[in-house]
């Protein structure tokens, strides 16, 4: 099955280096990446150059900035494929913004 994982961090927070509780964000990449398990993965830009796009009465409506104004932030994502949510949440749980922030583990909708 495909999961996403959405990398979550409060504005100011970052992984950073390896603080010896596991592996820093380039080896946990690299692992997964040679595991076949993280099919992609990326950072996204600050919520700031973010642009919201609605849609009402069939006219375009653009918001500058994110859709909801938060201290948490969706930092990046990764897409993995794992036998079940178990091993997912054992990926996700490796992950050093577990450790900073949080990782959202999400299904894919099966339908």
């Amino acid at each position: 099955m495909r999961y996403m994982l959405l990398i979550c961090a409060t504005d100011g927070e970052d992984a950073g280096p390896d603080d010896g509780t596991g592996m820093t964000i380039e080896q946990w990449v690299e692992e997964y990446d040679r595991r076949g398990i993280r099919l992609e993965g990326d950072r996204f830009a600050e919520p700031s150059d973010a642009t919201t796009v609605r849609v009402r009465g069939g006219e375009v409506l653009l918001t500058d900035g994110p859709f909801a104004d938060t201290k948490e932030r969706i930092a990046g994502y990764d897409l993995l494929e794992c036998a079940d949510l178990d091993e997912a949440i054992e990926v996700a749980s490796k992950h050093p913004m577990a450790r900073a922030g949080m990782v959202e583990v999400r299904p894919f909708w099966t339908g």
